[in-house]
């Protein structure tokens, strides 16, 4: 990338529509994928394009693998003999959707890679398939940066298990070829989902990929995602849906919540992995959109033992703390997985499948809507919108939206839709979350006050000390004051001259060297005082918990109800002396013109 440009990976946003349909009871049809499609069609208002109309920010559907149809087809287009056709059997077959180079050396390549590291694992190669596409249907733009869309099919070993464990085993297989291939992009590789994607319109998907148009490609869960990049430029990489997640919003605190994983990587430990942790690190792509790495998170915590639906409850939470309609198992429940894991925050309606169970989640504040019908026939209609199908009232046994903060979740295997409180009290019922907090967690309200006495300012010391850390005569009469005596904040001016911190000659108090990152999209303010129910401040201090392994341990933290201190609570944690808690005071004094690495050792 170029460092001379205005462009940052860190602008990476989207806000978007989403659709799917469900067949409960697990039944594979076409039908079900043909719905998918009518109803990604009538989302072409939230699908961009560009200033000639003829090439979308993305538009991809997620299915269950048509294990049957491609192993018919393999046969058909001559990659294989009937008699070495791989098993029609649902989750027998491995499908890798691949984005290679156009060129063919390159393309060659990275096929002969990821062949060996197969032949290493122990896991069956079948045959690689070039996608039948229609690329007459594209826009010039898309068409001119079109990857080569190949499958490879590969067949699970007799050792390993259908399901989750074989989809763990080709994502260590993916993650080990990520981390030599940077010209490939793997849209999907596993034995329930295939991802079908691309910088499309929303009519060209169904044109384009010549699958979709084929009666024996079935499943009975199809997803769609319309793609409107508000800040971003589309590529065929960054078209939804990730590899189990289709994302409607933004993830505003993307870079802490990246920064707090790239963090806990060094603790982070599972036995499902053994001696593979280093093959799936680093968790987190940093050059992807925020979605993109919430998917990378969700993944992540999926194969490593965490059930889908409760690994989205982890990272995408409801607003727990002071909602008195919830549980006390379940608040307590939330209150746990807080000690270790920040929310991923923001505006989002998500849709999430791993080919077995679907889910659909809403955030805590509710600014993406997600409405539902289940009909007769025992399927779910879901979208971004209502109307997508035409379906007549007679046969809707429910109509309903997703709540703020709310789940549902589809198992297929099943054949059972549990709602919201089925789904979390199931997951607060698994361990004694409030015996551990009782026993661990640790309040900054209840330790004991120090003896030693606070110290106050008056007249000209206090005056020194305002100069000294940088407090003007306006910081003090025109917002400090105002503040003290009538508990708002103050009226000011909209502009000000004032340079920033950084450039200013005058000293000015730390806080005025950081600004507050705003949403780039459609999120209104929010007012901590009038939505309290959905902010929290909570900060927990000490050694990040197990994240993969729930035990009491984990939750051995100090709370901290706001990260402003007053002096009695800064004297609190300075006196703090606990098993695996105690505090150290660390001078940040040094002489002027120190080199900063200077500092910093």
């Amino acid at each position: 990338m170029n460092n001379q440009t205005l462009y940052s990976p860190a602008f990476e946003h989207d806000a978007c529509g989403i659709g799917g349909v469900v067949q409960i009871k697990g039944i594979k049809s076409h039908a079900t994928v043909e719905d998918a499609l009518s109803i990604v069609e009538k989302l072409e208002h939230r699908a961009g394009k560009d200033a000639t109309g003829e090439t979308g920010d993305g538009v991809g559907i997620i299915l269950q693998v048509p294990t049957r149809f491609l192993s018919e087809a393999i046969v058909e287009e001559g990659l294989v003999k009937a008699e070495d056709a791989p098993s029609g059997e649902y989750g027998d077959l491995g499908t890798g959707m691949f984005f290679f180079p156009q060129d063919i050396i390159k393309r060659q390549l990275l096929m002969h890679r990821l062949e060996s590291i197969l032949e290493r694992r122990g896991v069956p190669f079948v045959c690689w398939r070039l996608v039948p596409v229609n690329p007459d249907v594209l826009g010039k733009k898309a068409r001119d940066c079109m990857p080569a869309i190949w499958q490879v099919l590969v067949e699970r070993p007799a050792k390993v298990a259908a399901g989750i464990e074989f989809d763990r085993l080709l994502y260590l297989i993916r993650r080990e070829f990520e981390q030599s291939a940077q010209e490939c992009y793997v849209a999907s590789f596993g034995s329930r989902t295939i991802v079908y994607k691309g910088m499309f319109l929303v009519q060209q998907l169904r044109k384009f990929y010549l699958d979709l148009q084929d009666p024996r490609c079935e499943s009975a869960i199809a997803l769609v995602h319309s793609r409107f990049s508000t800040n971003t430029n589309p590529s065929w990489e960054r078209a939804h849906p990730n590899r189990v997640l289709l994302h409607n919003g933004e993830i505003n605190t993307i870079r802490g919540n990246l920064d707090r994983m790239n963090a806990r990587e060094e603790t982070m430990s599972t036995p499902v992995f053994e001696q593979e942790m280093d093959c799936v690190m680093p968790v987190i792509a940093g050059e992807g959109s925020d979605s993109a790495m919430l998917d990378n998170s969700l993944e992540f915590l999926m194969f490593s033992g965490i059930e889908l639906p409760k690994a989205v409850m982890m990272l995408v939470p409801e607003p727990w703390s002071k909602n008195t309609n919830i549980s006390t198992a379940r608040r307590n429940m939330f209150h746990y997985y807080a000690t270790m894991m920040e929310p991923w925050d923001g505006p989002a309606a998500l849709l999430f499948t791993d080919g077995e169970v679907m889910g659909a989640a809403l955030d805590r504040n509710g600014l993406r809507p997600a409405r539902y019908y289940v009909t007769d026939d025992d399927r779910l209609i879901l979208s971004s919108e209502v109307g997508v199908l035409d379906i007549p009232d007679e046969h809707i046994v429910t109509k309903s939206r997703l709540e703020p903060g709310r789940m549902l979740v589809i198992d297929t295997k099943a054949g059972v839709m549990k709602d919201d409180e089925a789904v979390k009290e199931a997951y607060a019922a698994e361990h004694p979350y409030g015996e551990w907090l009782d026993c661990q967690l640790i309040k900054l309200d209840d330790l004991p006050e120090p003896k030693k006495a606070l110290t106050h300012y008056t007249g000209d010391e206090l005056k020194r000390l305002c100069r000294a850390f940088g407090y003007s005569y306006e910081d003090l009469y025109s917002v400090l004051l105002p503040m003290a005596k009538t508990g708002v904040e103050p009226t000011a001016a909209m502009g000000i001259d004032t340079p920033l911190a950084v450039l200013d000659k005058n000293e000015r108090p730390l806080f005025d060297y950081f600004k507050q990152m705003f949403a780039q999209v459609t999120n209104p303010p929010i007012d901590s005082e009038r939505e309290a129910i959905v902010t929290d401040t909570t900060v927990y201090v000490g050694s990040d918990g197990h994240l993969l392994e729930d035990c009491a341990e984990n939750c051995h933290l100090l709370q901290i109800d706001s990260p402003i201190l007053t002096e009695l609570e800064l004297e609190k944690i300075k006196a703090l002396n606990l098993p695996n808690l105690k505090s150290q005071v660390i001078s940040l004094l040094y002489y002027e013109n120190t080199p900063l690495a200077t500092v910093l050792d």
